[in-house]
């Protein structure tokens, strides 16, 4: 059974954090959805598509961590491992001969 506040000043800070609750649960699924897509354009061939998904997902989960709805270390570390994907995978596009 959830808790029922009976202050007002109590009230007013329940309502408070399930509007910012609920504020926190759409930008951590937009930065979900947004990863996911940027995994899924590295994991294709095209890397321009791939390059494009990631400055978005850069961008969104940056927008995130300013917000302090992610802590900036997680935001980091996220971008850190979908830019080192992509690099691993344009060097060995890169590395490939041309007949391959």
């Amino acid at each position: 059974m959830p808790h029922i506040p009976n202050h007002p000043s109590a009230l007013k800070r329940q309502r408070q954090n399930q509007k910012r609750r609920e504020h926190n649960r759409l930008i951590k699924s937009r930065v979900r959805t947004v990863v996911k897509k940027a995994l899924d354009a590295i994991a294709a061939s095209d890397p321009n598509a791939a390059e494009t998904s990631l400055r978005e997902a850069i961008s969104t989960l940056a927008k995130a961590g300013s917000k302090g709805t992610i802590h900036r270390n997680t935001v980091s570390r996220k971008i850190s491992r979908l830019s080192s994907r992509l690099h691993k995978v344009r060097t060995a596009k890169a590395s490939q001969p041309a007949g391959s």
